[in-house]
């Protein structure tokens, strides 16, 4: 990995970068409005060629979210080993619909529990910031290997 800054800890991620671990994973969480609150949704989700967040949902709560504010917030993160990433979206959701919906078969999406999902959506992306971390946890030596 060829990190933007490599001082310390804890490196900025080129955006390239950014969108390669976005593509490379596919759970992250969702966070929209509703009702004057924050809220945040586990979301399985893919890349498309158009470098949007894409996924499926059902009527709901994160769709009424969505559709009352378009503003939303995305994030992945992994931790293996000694090193965390974490990538975060900014953008505007948008509801795909007619042959803009389609997409969806062109991309690795589908619901990942068996419950009907219909509606498309897209973030439309207008910041992506990355950053990774070496992690040191001196408290792991501690606890009881089973």
């Amino acid at each position: 990995m060829n990190d933007y800054d490599d001082d310390g800890p804890m490196r900025v991620l080129h955006p390239d970068q950014s969108w390669d671990f976005l593509r490379a994973r596919e759970f992250g969480r969702l966070a929209f409005h509703l009702v004057g609150e924050v809220h945040i949704a586990p979301i399985n989700y893919a890349v498309d060629p158009m470098d949007r967040i894409v996924f499926i949902t059902s009527e709901g709560s994160k769709l009424f979210g969505v559709t009352a504010n378009r503003d939303v917030a995305f994030e992945v993160d992994e931790v293996v080993d000694d090193r965390a990433t974490s990538v975060i979206v900014r953008g505007r959701a948008k509801i795909l619909e007619g042959q803009d919906a389609y997409i969806v078969e062109q991309l690795p999406l589908r619901p990942w529990i068996p419950s009907p999902k219909s509606v498309v959506v897209a973030i439309e992306v207008d910041e992506v910031s990355g950053r990774s971390f070496d992690l040191s946890r001196p408290w792991l030596h501690e606890i009881p290997r089973r």
